[in-house]
């Protein structure tokens, strides 16, 4: 099983059944409210009804179509609807079957991109400490999670990382953007001072870095990025797998923090969590640059046999109605104060050494048992299941992101359910 710890689950299985709205239904019958969306990709809850006829319909009308060479409405419908809500001049879209693979995908698109205009000595990527980009060799060599990477060999040649802008020491308890670490983005300066412009293709980081542990940056900061990467003709890549689809209180990271990037990576939201999909949304100049030469070639040597996939595209054609339905792509602006205030009601308790929070998303820090790093933590989301809310760990920081619909009063149910294991925990 992914990202578990397997010989513990198998002693006493946790295991879901059936899933409607906010909640889940154990083996058991017990109903669990989801406080994760899922693995952070339900943002419009579960079953919803518009998504599941979708997906019938399409599946009895056509189940699949060649990615090659052919096509059919859906991808082209749905590449439309994307582009209408993604930030000005981000206007095509590639499509694939999940965050790692829209990482790799956006990684060769810099790639080629530099080679075509001529620019051919731009190989070098950079990443982030504590970044997370998914699990395939190009996803794990910009990463910056250290367990995700030092089982797997030297990775992709040719990267650096920014260091990560989360500082305990002056920022913990935070509401919002922290005050300090604008300083930082200027890393990358003395990076490419490091390398030299001339042989860097692309920058890649998570607007608020979500699996680590929900790291926010300071004002101006990824403004501050965008400046120095155009200044030094350097691809910006925002991963927003995390971040897209309402996450912040705006349809996507780049809308909230007023940056937009060369190319952004979605995944999770982009379907609901229901079925596997990924885009890769792209400026109209990295997609101008590759439509050269005669017409009956192929321009870029990428993609997958489920690429824009029927069933996916008309999942993610759904997703969106239900979120334009339902307001959901910032309805998280509306709740992120009594969202803030939840969580930060926390701080004094137990162990307790900082709160995170943005739109509707959050991270309550824990401090580690000496020699038992990552115990505490993980104890907090055994005890919070048995008490009937869904919550997820990372070393010992619990990560909440609950779904676009969750109601005050069930904000308040997972703030008072995490109160009170918090106070129980060694």
């Amino acid at each position: 099983m992914p990202f578990t710890a397997n010989r513990q689950f198998k002693q006493n299985p946790r295991m879901f059944v059936a899933a409607k709205d906010m909640h889940y239904t154990t083996a058991d019958g017990r109903q669990v409210l989801d406080g994760t969306a899922g693995l952070w990709c339900c943002n419009a809850g579960h079953a919803r009804p518009k998504i599941v006829e979708a997906i019938a319909k399409q599946a009895a009308e056509m189940d699949y179509a060649p990615a090659f060479q052919m096509g059919h409405p859906k991808a082209f419908e749905l590449a439309n609807r994307l582009v209408d809500i993604s930030p000005a001049g981000l206007d095509h879209v590639l499509f694939t079957n999940s965050g790692s693979e829209s990482v790799e995908t956006a990684l060769k698109v810099a790639l080629a991109y530099q080679k075509v205009i001529g620019q051919g000595s731009r190989t070098r990527l950079i990443g982030r400490e504590r970044g997370y980009h998914g699990v395939n060799f190009g996803g794990i060599s910009v990463g910056g999670i250290v367990t995700n990477r030092k089982m797997f060999g030297t990775l992709l040649t040719g990267v650096d990382h920014l260091p990560h802008t989360h500082n305990l020491a002056k920022n913990a308890f935070s509401r919002g953007e922290p005050e300090h670490g604008l300083d930082l983005a200027d890393e990358l300066e003395r990076i490419v001072t490091l390398h030299d412009a001339s042989t860097i293709a692309a920058v890649i980081v998570e607007p608020v870095a979500g699996s680590t542990g929900v790291l926010i940056p300071p004002p101006g900061y990824l403004k501050r990025l965008r400046e120095i990467t155009k200044k030094h003709g350097i691809l910006l890549i925002f991963d927003e797998v995390i971040t897209g689809y309402g996450r912040l209180g705006t349809p996507f990271a780049a809308d909230y923090f007023g940056v937009v990037p060369d190319m952004m990576v979605t995944a999770k939201g982009l379907t609901n969590g229901v079925i596997p999909m990924g885009a890769v949304m792209v400026s109209k100049e990295i997609h101008d640059a590759f439509m050269t030469g005669p017409e009956n070639m192929i321009e870029f040597f990428h993609g997958y046999t489920y690429s824009g996939n029927p069933i996916a595209s008309a999942a993610g054609l759904a997703t969106l109605e239900t979120y334009k339905d339902e307001g959901l792509l910032t309805r998280g602006a509306e709740l992120a104060k009594v969202w803030e205030d939840g969580l930060h009601s926390l701080k004094g308790l137990p162990h307790v050494i900082d709160i995170r929070n943005i739109g509707l998303v959050g991270a309550i820090e824990l401090k580690p048992i000496d020699g038992a790093p990552t115990k505490r933590a993980f104890s907090a989301f055994l005890k919070a299941y048995e008490q009937g809310v869904l919550i997820r760990t990372t070393g010992d920081i619990i990560a909440l992101s609950p779904p676009l619909i969750v109601s005050e009063s069930q904000i308040d149910q997972i703030v008072t359910t995490l109160s009170d294991i918090l106070k129980t925990l060694d």
